[in-house]
């Protein structure tokens, strides 16, 4: 019986781990996202618009499409550091 026990612990608390790697990354990469697309779309954008990328000001670009880009970057980044989360905890298909 206590092998039973200690055995729904250790899956529990593989669980629980798994479950706090996937939200900690979650948390970083929101916190990524927040510092584009609204920190440099609209809090520094004078700062950036000093900046030109193709004769656009780059606060005017992050605004327009630069948060957008990162935005799909950050998809194919959670992506891939789930699936190595997934294989870390044996998870994966």
């Amino acid at each position: 019986m206590s092998e039973e026990n200690s055995s729904s612990e250790e899956k529990k608390k593989s669980a629980d781990d798994y479950w706090r790697a996937n939200l900690r990354l979650m948390g970083y990469l929101l916190v990524v996202w927040f510092a584009v697309s609204y920190g440099c779309g609209i809090l520094f954008v004078d700062q950036l618009d000093e900046i030109r990328i193709g004769g656009f000001k780059l606060g005017f670009w992050f605004a327009q499409q630069g948060s957008i880009y990162v935005f799909v970057a950050l998809i194919f980044f959670y992506v891939w550091k789930m699936n190595k989360i997934d294989r870390e905890f044996d998870l994966d298909e």
